[in-house]
């Protein structure tokens, strides 16, 4: 494992930049900055277990009662239970021995206490940690897409997962803990008080020390925490999209480089909470040394004070003791405060992610299509992923498919195709014109009506976990296996499903990593068939299929697509001449339209193509080609 060394830190420079870039990728999506002010935000999620909370109090009241009793049992023990004759020191066993037994029973009654208290907190604190991590779920499924093109994965991770975590010892225990410390402060410096006032004021003088000694570290471990709380986010996010990328690690064999990386952002990590325990460790220290003091303050000035007769000795024992009680909370007050920092920085970023709003919403009163044609209408649309930094990827392109039109969408990579599809989806919106749907603007439509009637099928399909056929299903949730195992015949892919292991009942796996790429292609295929869209979209649908597959199913294919606007992606000769019309895209421009015959015949670009296709050379370049779009997008990779 490389060694930890502190020069590292040069050479990490780029890599700091690059994380404080990814915080500023997040406070920019969500239009607003880190929110500092936690209290007015995390009060509301305490609510819903106000009365656990007000509970785990009240028995932390009475925990500070049975602690403040044991000086009192003290001092009447010593006080009475113990006297001084001319035959020397008498006792009282009754006394004594109902002073042991009532100090036993406070430490047991603590002890219970305790552990009920430390049960209703558990609870409350997996009710409401786990009502936020309901929250962040939620919240993040209505995010536009254009969040995840350009956030980490394992940030987004990171925040439902272990920064939820650490938000437990500041919500739950926090209160219950920080109140029992000031009640043990404020009581035993009235009962010292009432002991003895000097003995009060000689460790009062102390107080203001500890007051800039608090700010300071407060505003230590606040900066601490929030560049901790940044680091954990790298490396968990680095972890998140190796596993995810681990095939194409181990066939470039990138395996030892990507440790090494990995290692770089722990030791980041590492180092940064080191310097910050190191600018913070003085605070234990110090608060010993105060306690210490008035430790020292109360013996001397108490033995003086019971040698002239101001005290006796059991009231000097419970001063003792009521000095301890009244330090003990100082020494506290660093872990208090470090978790208080802990939790605060995380939930900032927590808070970031829940104030991000959707970038596409719908209107107050959206409309819905009684009878959807499948009509599309692209009307001199441009658009760019990030109009800032890059030119568009769509250049006032316009172009109408008629309902029931096959259209097939070809040019080179990069060059704005698959974003038509993005655009048409809705998933982005564009910054000049419209697309519309049986003429109706779709940013006038619900979303979920829209992409009802628009479904999509792409070169890379995600499956869930479970079988092929709950896959299926969410495709038609109202299907029954009949009816989609016939979906499946129609689409002559039947017998393929039946032949994977378990058929239909077969698990597909995390992300369907138990079938192979065309498998899962097949299982989206008719998954898109039972949505009965009317549009369909495929997006290089069958690129991960055989040849000999893809002849199977390109006759049910066109019967699929022969009842509905098909707009389709592809490279393919064959799917490309069975198109009604082929309309060609050259950076990001509509440059021709019309069916394969007088394309190859007006001699231009897509005659270019063909030839190419036709050689095995693929498509030529044409002139400077702009960024692949999901470079334009800004996907961090």
């Amino acid at each position: 494992m490389p060694r930890l060394d502190p020069t590292n830190r040069s050479r990490e420079a780029i890599a700091n930049d690059k994380a404080h870039g990814d915080l500023a990728i997040e406070q920019e999506l969500a239009q607003t900055v880190l929110d500092r002010n936690m209290f007015r935000r995390m009060t509301p999620l305490l609510r819903p277990v106000g009365g656990h909370v007000a509970t785990v109090i009240a028995i932390e009241c009475v925990i500070v009662v049975t602690v403040f009793l044991r000086p009192w049992i003290l001092r009447e023990a010593i006080d009475h239970g113990l006297s001084h004759g001319a035959r020397g020191w008498k006792t009282d066993p009754r006394l004594l021995g109902a002073m042991i037994l009532a100090l036993a029973l406070t430490w047991a009654a603590r002890f219970a206490l305790s552990g009920v208290s430390q049960f209703i907190a558990g609870r409350a604190a997996i009710r409401v940690l786990n009502e936020l991590r309901r929250q962040v779920f939620a919240h993040v499924q209505t995010l536009s897409i254009r969040y995840f093109d350009r956030t980490k994965l394992g940030r987004i991770v990171s925040r439902a997962d272990r920064d939820v975590d650490t938000l437990e010892p500041l919500l739950i225990q926090g209160p219950p803990e920080l109140l029992s410390a000031v009640l043990r402060c404020a009581v035993s410096g009235a009962l010292l008080y009432s002991i003895a006032p000097g003995l009060f004021w000689g460790v009062a003088c102390l107080v203001p020390l500890l007051a800039p000694a608090i700010w300071l570290f407060h505003r230590l471990a606040s900066r601490n925490w929030g560049r901790v709380a940044e680091r954990r986010s790298r490396f968990t996010s680095h972890l998140v999209e190796s596993v995810n990328g681990v095939r194409v690690l181990q066939q470039t064999g990138r395996e030892d480089l990507n440790r090494g990386r990995y290692q770089t952002l722990l030791n980041d990590f590492t180092w940064t909470l080191i310097r910050g325990n190191v600018k913070t460790s003085w605070f234990p220290p110090f608060t010993g040394v105060l306690a210490t003091c008035g430790m020292a303050i109360v013996v001397v000035v108490g033995s003086r004070m019971m040698a002239l007769g101001g005290i006796s000795l059991g009231q000097f024992a419970a001063a003792l003791f009521y000095i301890y009680l009244f330090l003990g909370p100082l020494q506290e007050l660093g872990d208090l405060f470090e978790r208080y920092a802990a939790g605060t920085a995380v939930a900032q970023r927590i808070f970031l992610l829940l104030d991000t709003m959707p970038e596409i919403v719908d209107r107050a009163e959206p409309l819905q299509i009684a009878q959807v044609r499948g009509e599309v209408e692209f009307d001199r649309v441009t658009f760019a992923y990030d109009a800032k930094r890059r030119g568009p990827v769509i250049r006032d392109l316009s172009l109408r498919v008629q309902p029931g039109e096959r259209v097939a969408i070809v040019g080179p990579t990069g060059h704005g195709k698959s974003t038509l599809m993005q655009l048409l989806t809705r998933f982005y919106e564009p910054q000049e014109g419209a697309v519309r749907l049986d003429g109706v603007d779709i940013r006038d439509l619900a979303q979920h009506h829209l992409r009802r009637h628009v479904g999509v099928v792409l070169q890379d399909n995600v499956l869930f976990s479970g079988t092929v056929l709950d896959n299926l299903k969410l495709g038609a949730p109202g299907a029954t296996d009949a009816e989609v195992v016939e979906a499946a015949r129609k689409l002559r892919v039947d017998e393929l499903l039946r032949r994977l292991p378990n058929g239909y009942h077969t698990e597909v796996g995390p992300l369907g990593a138990n079938l192979s790429h065309g498998q899962r292609q097949i299982v989206c295929l008719v998954r898109a068939y039972l949505s009965d869209p009317a549009v369909l979209v495929l997006d290089e649908a069958t690129s991960a299929i055989d040849v000999q597959t893809e002849r199977r199913i390109q006759q049910a294919l066109r019967e699929l697509c022969a009842s509905r606007t098909a707009l389709v992606i592809a490279h393919r000769l064959a799917t490309i001449r069975d198109a009604d019309r082929i309309a060609v895209i050259r950076n990001g421009q509509l440059c021709e339209l019309g069916s394969h015959d007088e394309l190859l015949a007006r001699g231009g670009f897509y005659a270019e193509i063909h030839a190419a296709y036709e050689r095995g050379q693929g498509a030529p370049k044409s002139g400077e080609a702009v960024a692949s779009e999901q470079d334009a997008v800004g996907r961090v990779a």
